[in-house]
């Protein structure tokens, strides 16, 4: 079919959410088209992907420090627990985008919510992902459909100097027929703040530095695009996990874990915003060039997903 039709990447019909390759054909392959179009809708969708169960309720608005081990995604046999994320969150990891690529109502960043659900026998846990699909479509009411558009962005490259961050040493592999729950957690303490990915994956934010533990390369932009004012795009090419330590100025710091609170959707005092003003962002730029590493300013298309309507509230559980 590649040498018929160029693909382009997505369409996205509203009712369903799903997403489909659309067909933009030459004049010549038009009629070879025709020929082929009963087998092309012949063809049967993939089967709808559902929890067997699942409760949507909204998160107590105070968190608590017993609370905090809550938030993140926790699952454990059949059973399936994320708890204390907006619905920008959810849609994140249900569609696989990073928050800047959600255009939506504001209150999607603020309004939080825990999800417990069970999977249905034989599904997996990287189904998931889909599942979270169905259930906001389904209990929001949500339409939407997909852009391209053009970001200011930083691009993530590796240095002229080279590469000076640790590959994390090699591990044996997990014994075969191992079985283990899955938790992406975060925990809060006096010190800080850290996110466990499970398999000895973490990152922590604490005492004016940021630590990482056998983070893959490509997730390192993730985690800066929660500091600076502009989507942070990979492209080191990097395909190893890496140990790794910035560490910063108290004030600089300070400022960047409020920008980071602002970019979740957490009001702040105005006494807090000046200081996020009286920063100049610099010392993350400067930080990063100690691992070889360097965010250019540039100019990129990203996709979007652009959400046409949700409800505010889900429907009965």
């Amino acid at each position: 079919m590649r040498d018929v039709c160029l693909l382009s990447k997505r369409s996205t019909t509203k009712a369903s959410g799903s997403s489909m390759p659309s067909m933009r054909c030459p004049p010549a392959s038009v009629l070879l088209l025709v020929v082929l179009m009963p087998t092309l809708f012949a063809q049967a969708p993939p089967p709808r992907v559902e929890f067997e169960v699942a409760s949507i309720r909204p998160s107590d608005p105070i968190l608590s420090a017993a609370d905090a081990s809550k938030i993140g995604l926790h699952i454990d046999g059949a059973q399936v627990n994320l708890g204390k994320l907006s619905l920008n969150d959810y849609l994140g990891m249900a569609y696989k985008v990073k928050l800047y690529q959600i255009s939506g109502p504001e209150w999607m960043a603020s309004e939080r919510f825990d999800i417990n659900a069970k999977l249905s026998a034989g599904s997996k846990g990287d189904q998931i992902p889909q599942m979270l699909q169905a259930l906001l479509t389904d209990r929001f009411g949500m339409t939407f459909h997909w852009e391209m558009k053009d970001f200011p962005v930083y691009a993530l490259v590796v240095g002229k100097s080279g590469l000076k961050m640790k590959e994390s040493p090699a591990e044996p592999a997990d014994s075969p027929g191992e079985r283990k729950s899955f938790d992406v957690t975060t925990s809060v303490s006096q010190t800080g703040t850290t996110i466990n990915y499970g398999n000895g994956m973490y990152i922590t934010f604490g005492n004016n530095a940021f630590e990482g533990k056998k983070v893959p390369g490509s997730a390192i932009a993730e985690m800066l695009a929660r500091f600076v004012d502009r989507p942070v795009v990979d492209m080191t090419e990097l395909n190893a996990n890496y140990d790794f330590k910035l560490e910063f100025a108290p004030e600089d710091f300070i400022a960047m874990m409020m920008r980071a609170a602002v970019a979740a959707g957490i009001a702040l005092p105005p006494e807090a915003l000046k200081l996020i003003d009286a920063s100049n962002g610099d010392s993350l730029f400067t930080a990063m060039e100690t691992l070889g590493l360097k965010l250019e300013r540039r100019k990129a298309p990203i996709e979007v997903l652009v959400i046409d309507h949700i409800e505010k509230s889900p429907s009965d559980n």
